[in-house]
């Protein structure tokens, strides 16, 4: 929301001064994005009158003039303007003067001819970026007075970056009823004549056939004299500050009061009009040309303002081509109107339309103040282009109007939610500044927002806008003062911030990433893609929701590679969406933990040749995370190498994957190495075993070797669980160290060698007692497995 200073003075005028008056506005959630001037500074530029004009005699192109600048005072000045006339009024800068950019004027003589100072236009002065010639001024405009004074350019632009629930604040009246509120300054609203009616004009009937969508509607007709008539510079100046453009009498005004009051307007070419107008849905099959030259293609859903001929405008977005008016239209009907924010909400958008009235129904106006936007563009239109008007036609269904409900506000609940107290006098004093008819009713207040306050709705809005008007800087610094107890834990929970700092430790480093994604990232990456598609997505890369992690950590370690990180180790915990397989529920959100590394398998250092991390470094860090022994078989995952993949399983469920991509999909993302990934639930990460107490062993431990040969397909995580169910208590691990094919080995064969560590904690372990464990250990090898001692 862009406005000048001097136009919010004009309705309240605070002692703050304008740095004073911003730092204000932002400290009470009006934040100030941007405070510029409206001119860039310059001096002795003043209105000068040009008396009379001659051809240079040197120069065609050149006019010799003599210009008063004060009484009495009268300069010869040689100008190459186009436009230059007698009579006219511009800006003359005199000697001594230094314009924007460092040009100073000084005396100087023109192809022989003395010249005084310097008539202006308005890129020489700042004020725009191309002119074709001088700035001409108001012909009413006192000769000799300075140009900054006359055009107000110490003038200072607010730019306000508002919150969509502040639509109130999207006028100059809305932002000084605000800062009146906050200073306590009186509004000083201005004072308009009603206009006279006249009758026997065309005056179109109202039906409002969607009564929810639009239950307030105002309209009347007027037959203008001089449309023609330009729109007076002080309003052009407002407009200008504010951000829009001047075109046309009718449309300048009908813009001034949305931009001063809040309230869109639209005015209708009354003679392109046919019959009564009809607020309703529009038919499948119906278009319309809109104001910006798209043909739009309407659905039963849109809002349209139609005569007995068909819809003439959308409802609150833009107005139609086929009765625009025009520059030169003196039959016009004015339509203001209160439209709900949920019958528009999204239509601009879907659209491609963009305007200032949609920006403002959508989130909400002073639905009380349509007919005083209509009475006040009236009264500007028959002052400034002169004319009559007819009666207003309204129709209004109070029933579907927004309910203002009185809230109830405790001083205790403001003191409790505040942190600090304040007296029930100045709490009293700051609703009635907010107008919210404050009355106290035994040990309460009994507070009704005004139309305008559509965002307070409950006891905390006030409280806050209580604590705004305050001042969020004048909130005292308090301690908190609470009783602090440890909260119990369980002994078998792990923590997800000592899993964390475990991934932290192995060299991995946290992302956070979306958890929308392409529908082609999902099919790319996804064991099985998501279904879940979003109904309004921000872009086609965030339109499903994600079942798999590995999508964002494969983006993010593209987008790293492209700033040439070359070894990357990261991670990332989050839900993850998936089709419901569990009766009645349309979709289930696990808690997922995954992880990605990339590149060597130590950092770059001159000990070291370089080795690039495999799959078993991935397996050994995933192995660490797990909170007892697991099992890995091989897995099918579409994204993976099929070789290089495994399924990990926690006391016989699947808990996750890990794996290498696919060289596929690392051709897609375009990576010179396939990274290496891993994918596990987080809740069985964070269920530990129960703490188990084991003596202190005080004999070593005695280490036996054992070779087995097996079938070339089984595979060595089966062979050590059953080694590892069959050793007794005195076994205290069993690990593979060797794979051997080859000579010796019968073809279709493969010898595992497992070593075997015993440590009894009572007794040193005898010859015999290790033969018997070995044999054991073969004995249930070659029962269940088929195997053979080499």
């Amino acid at each position: 929301m862009k406005f000048s200073e001097s136009w919010l003075r004009s309705w309240v005028n605070p002692k703050e001064q304008t740095a004073e008056l911003a730092k204000l506005l932002t400290m009470s959630g009006l934040e100030v994005e941007s405070l510029v001037p409206c001119a860039s500074p310059f001096e002795r530029v003043v209105v000068g009158e040009v008396l009379s004009l001659e051809k240079h005699p040197q120069a065609d192109r050149l006019n010799c003039l003599t210009v008063a600048v004060d009484a009495g005072q009268i300069l010869p000045i040689v100008c190459g303007a186009p436009n230059v006339t007698v009579g006219m009024k511009a800006p003359c800068a005199l000697v001594g003067a230094v314009l924007p950019g460092g040009m100073e004027i000084k005396a100087a003589k023109v192809r022989g001819i003395d010249s005084q100072g310097m008539m202006c236009s308005a890129r020489e002065l700042g004020l725009a970026e191309d002119s074709a010639g001088l700035l001409e001024l108001d012909p009413e405009a006192p000769v000799g007075v300075s140009v900054r004074d006359w055009l107000e350019l110490d003038d200072q632009q607010f730019t306000l970056k508002l919150t969509p629930n502040r639509a109130d604040c999207l006028s100059v009246r809305g932002i000084a009823r605000e800062v009146a509120a906050l200073t306590g300054s009186p509004l000083m609203t201005p004072v308009f004549d009603l206009a006279k009616v006249v009758t026997g004009m065309f005056q179109p009937k109202i039906q409002l056939d969607a009564a929810a969508a639009c239950p307030r509607y105002c309209g009347r007709s007027l037959r203008l004299d001089s449309p023609l008539k330009a729109t007076p510079m002080w309003m052009v100046r407002r407009l200008e500050r504010a951000g829009l453009r001047a075109k046309s009498l009718v449309v300048d005004v009908t813009n001034f009061v949305m931009l001063e009051l809040g309230q869109p307007l639209h005015a209708f070419d009354a003679t392109c009009l046919t019959g009564n107008i009809t607020v309703r849905w529009a038919t499948d099959h119906e278009s319309l040309t809109v104001l910006s030259g798209q043909s739009v293609e309407l659905r039963t859903d849109i809002l349209v303002i139609a005569d007995d001929s068909g819809p003439q405008a959308l409802a609150g977005l833009m107005g139609g081509m086929q009765s625009a008016v025009t520059a030169e239209s003196t039959e016009i009907f004015l339509e203001a109107a209160y439209f709900s924010p949920q019958a528009l909400a999204g239509r601009a958008r879907r659209l491609g339309l963009t305007s200032d009235a949609a920006f403002r129904f959508e989130r909400g106006v002073d639905f009380a103040a349509t007919r005083e936007a209509l009475e006040r563009a009236t009264s500007l239109l028959l002052e400034l282009a002169g004319g009559v008007s007819g009666p207003v036609e309204e129709v209004v269904l109070a029933s579907m109007l927004p309910s203002r409900s009185a809230v109830e506000v405790r001083p205790e609940r403001v003191r409790r939610l505040l942190g600090f107290d304040l007296s029930p006098q100045t709490i009293e004093e700051i609703l009635r500044r907010l107008d919210c008819q404050p009355r106290w009713q035994g040990q309460v207040w009994s507070v009704t927002a005004p139309s305008y306050r559509i965002d307070l709705e409950q006891e905390a809005d006030y409280i806050e806008e209580v604590a705004r008007c305050h001042g969020y800087d004048r909130v005292p610094s308090l301690l908190p003062v609470m009783p602090l107890a440890p909260l119990p834990t369980a002994e078998r929970v792990r923590s997800k911030s000592s899993l964390f700092q475990q991934l932290h430790d192995l060299g991995f480093q946290e992302v956070v990433t979306y958890s929308f994604v392409s529908q082609e990232a999902e099919q790319n990456l996804a064991r099985q893609p998501s279904t879940l598609q979003l109904l309004n997505p921000l872009s086609s890369a965030l339109s499903v929701m994600r079942s798999t992690l590995a999508v964002g950590l494969v983006e993010t370690l593209g987008f790293n590679l492209k700033r040439k990180q070359e070894r990357v180790q990261i991670f990332e915990w989050g839900r993850c969406f998936h089709s419901g397989h569990t009766a009645g529920l349309p979709y289930e959100q696990p808690l997922l933990l995954g992880g990605l590394i990339y590149g060597s398998r130590y950092p770059e250092q001159w000990g070291l040749p370089t080795e690039h991390a495999d799959f078993y470094d991935l397996k050994g860090k995933v192995e660490t995370l797990l909170p007892t022994a697991a099992e890995f078989s091989p897995f099918n995952h579409p994204a993976l190498h099929p070789g290089r993949s495994a399924e990990v399983f926690l006391q016989g469920k699947s808990v996750g994957w890990l794996g290498e991509l696919h060289p596929r999909m690392g051709a897609f993302y375009d990576l010179p190495r396939m990274p290496l990934l891993f994918e596990l639930e987080l809740e069985p990460l964070l269920d530990m075993p129960w703490p188990e107490y084991r003596p202190t062993p005080r004999f070593q431990p005695v280490r036996r070797d054992v070779a087995l040969v097996v079938d070339e397909a089984l595979h060595a995580s089966e062979v050590l669980r059953v080694l590892r169910e069959a050793a007794g208590n005195s076994v205290t691990d069993i690990s593979l160290f060797d794979v051997y094919q080859g000579v010796g080995i019968p073809s279709g064969k493969r010898s595992l060698a497992f070593c075997v560590q015993v440590q009894d904690t009572e007794k040193p372990s005898t010859e015999a007692e290790l033969e018997t464990i070995c044999r054991v250990l073969v004995q249930a090898a070659e029962a269940r497995l088929g195997a053979a001692l080499r």
